[in-house]
């Protein structure tokens, strides 16, 4: 029977799995790996020794860990995306000048892609790490996208990935975040009022440039206390929207 079904290679999705497991334990040994990934041992060291043959694992005595030549990549990744070093060189500024944490994210797979990340003096602790996905619909960075994106194109990530209740805040509703994206559209940015994390509130604004896809969003987040309606609407509204305006500029004429 004809199916429209990809084909798929077996070997290349355990090949996958070794690296994903490399990058969360770091340092691991074959018996640990084998135990995680729930493949053979003979089955991992065969992984193993082609990734380092091909250099993307590093066997040190009796551990292995993933190369450094996932960095290249990861950096020839980001400057595809915008300019990012006018990117860094924003969210650093933003961070100092407000105190909080500030992120640069793209959209990738229907999931928001942490890009970039800087802590001002003020900043609280946060799960956030380059690299890492989240959820668009419950972050600011990912609504702040979502309201630039064609309804068919949310409605298909809502579709794969669904509406998940990070806290009591998250709106779970497909007509509620709809109308959601309709005032960020108005309004010019998104919040993310504790819908992620518990105590924390969060500023978005999407990086844009004319006739291309949203190249991301930028956020500023911080303790609700400190991140008042009032304080987002009057002093962190403009300054996030400047540091958009910046990168925006500089990608249209890299």
């Amino acid at each position: 029977m004809a199916t429209n079904a990809p084909r798929t290679v077996e070997a290349v999705q355990r090949a996958c799995r070794i690296i994903e497991t490399l990058q969360r334990q770091g340092e691991t040994g074959i018996t640990e790996l084998s135990e995680e990934v729930e493949f053979s041992k003979s089955t991992v060291h065969g992984h193993l020794a082609t990734l380092v043959d091909e250099g993307w694992v590093v066997k040190e005595d009796h551990t292995y860990r993933l190369s450094l030549r996932f960095l290249d990549i990861a950096e020839s990744l980001k400057d595809r995306i915008a300019d990012h070093d006018i990117v860094r060189e924003q969210v650093r500024g933003l961070a100092e000048e407000t105190g909080e944490v500030v992120h640069f994210g793209a959209e990738e797979s229907g999931r928001v892609v942490y890009m970039a990340k800087s802590k001002g003096n003020a900043a609280v602790q946060t799960e956030s790490r380059i690299g890492k996905r989240m959820p668009m619909h419950s972050t600011s960075l990912g609504k702040a996208i979502l309201a630039e994106l064609p309804r068919e194109r949310v409605e298909e990530i809502v579709e794969q990935h669904g509406v998940e209740a990070r806290t009591e805040n998250t709106l779970t509703d497909v007509e509620a975040l709809h109308e959601n994206l309709a005032e960020i559209e108005r309004r010019g940015y998104s919040i993310d009022d504790e819908e992620n994390i518990p105590g924390v509130r969060c500023i978005g604004i999407a990086v844009t440039v004319p006739e291309a896809d949203v190249l991301g969003a930028l956020s500023i987040s911080g303790p609700s206390q400190r991140m008042t309606d009032d304080r987002i609407e009057n002093e962190l509204h403009e300054k996030i929207a400047q540091a958009a305006n910046v990168v925006e500029v500089n990608s249209m004429y890299a």
